[in-house]
């Protein structure tokens, strides 16, 4: 089960989720994305109360943060996961730099 939850706010488009990220939820994270990269303003996920995320899910966060959408997280095990897929950002990828929500990482 996945949860996600749209603000349009002044600087860009935060994307909070729930649940899991993985097997059928992947698609409809994948698809809430693309619609809220079509507006042309930066795009936040927020992973807030994510209790699992299997390799889909993970494949789909670092396709996503290749695309400049900028990762945060809630929590010990979502926060180690998106410190990972940041690090593993080539540093030639265009990164949007947000204000903190939680724990967030920025440009490495």
């Amino acid at each position: 089960m996945i949860r996600i939850m749209t603000a349009e706010e002044p600087a860009r488009t935060t994307l909070t989720v729930d649940g899991e990220i993985s097997g059928k939820t992947v698609e409809p994270l994948e698809s809430s994305c693309n619609q809220a990269l079509l507006k042309g303003r930066p795009v936040r996920i927020y992973l807030r109360d994510v209790a699992s995320i299997d390799e889909r899910g993970r494949t789909l966060l670092r396709r996503l943060a290749g695309r400049g959408i900028d990762l945060a997280a809630e929590g010990v095990y979502t926060s180690y996961i998106v410190d990972g897929i940041q690090s593993a950002v080539p540093t030639g990828c265009f990164r949007f730099s947000a204000p903190s929500v939680g724990r967030s990482f920025g440009t490495k």
